[in-house]
């Protein structure tokens, strides 16, 4: 019973600090401070470094030598490759996704469309931020895509790095209905079990969300001078 009660709060903490790393309520390159965030969260020692051992693992906290452990800080350099090597992975598996999507399966990815048209259009401010999971319009297809070890890396290794740079593109009100129109079109090629085109339209996609991100960050750089 005491384990299952340390691993729930352990979970808790978990969900709760990537939370707050993702929506940068915890800056990038912040140092942890166990003795803090135990004060703050309410918790031992234990399960917070549970949790932190957790985090570390979906690269969102960093662990050096002798340095202790701070938050990722997403680089230009970084968010570059990541976005180079999601551009290759995802339009892989959404290639993939094509030929292993059942018609079910097809029907529910532009049902979750519709229901992210609503979002934004309700949001008043016209931001489109999906939700982790199956409600989000990727990481479906990349679980459909029929294979594990490409899933596995994208879900464990990539994820949540890329849900800290949705943060930025999501703001962008124009974003919005590009964003949905080219998941439309993604999701159409897939209907029509057209492979090639999926997996074309999906790089696309992605490669234009560089684009977008690579502008804020260099306005962003501009602004700091």
């Amino acid at each position: 019973m005491v384990k299952k009660t340390q691993s729930t709060i352990a979970n808790n903490v978990f969900h709760q600090l990537k939370s707050e790393i993702i929506s940068g309520a915890i800056s990038q390159g912040q140092k942890i401070s166990e003795v803090s965030l135990s004060t703050r969260l309410g918790v031992s020692r234990g399960p917070l470094r549970e949790a932190l051992r957790l985090l570390e693992a979906i690269n969102l906290i960093e662990r050096t030598p002798h340095s202790g452990s701070k938050v990722v800080s997403l680089t230009y350099r970084k968010i570059r490759e990541l976005y180079q090597i999601r551009e290759l992975m995802e339009g892989f598996a959404t290639r993939l996704a094509a030929t292993e999507m059942t018609r079910p399966e097809i029907d529910t990815l532009y049902r979750l469309l519709d229901s992210h048209h609503n979002q934004i259009e309700s949001s008043g401010t016209h931001v489109y931020l999906q939700e982790e999971g199956d409600k989000d319009f990727h990481y479906y297809i990349y679980s459909k895509c029929n294979n594990q070890w490409l899933f596995d890396y994208i879900d464990n290794s990539l994820y949540q790095l890329i849900m800290m740079c949705r943060q930025q593109t999501a703001q962008i009100p124009a974003r919005a209905d590009l964003g949905l129109n080219e998941h439309v079109a993604i999701i159409d090629a897939i209907s029509n079990r057209d492979p090639e085109f999926a997996e074309i339209l999906m790089q696309r996609h992605i490669k234009g969300a560089w684009e977008t991100i690579k502008r804020i960050i260099v306005e962003t750089d501009l602004e700091s001078k």
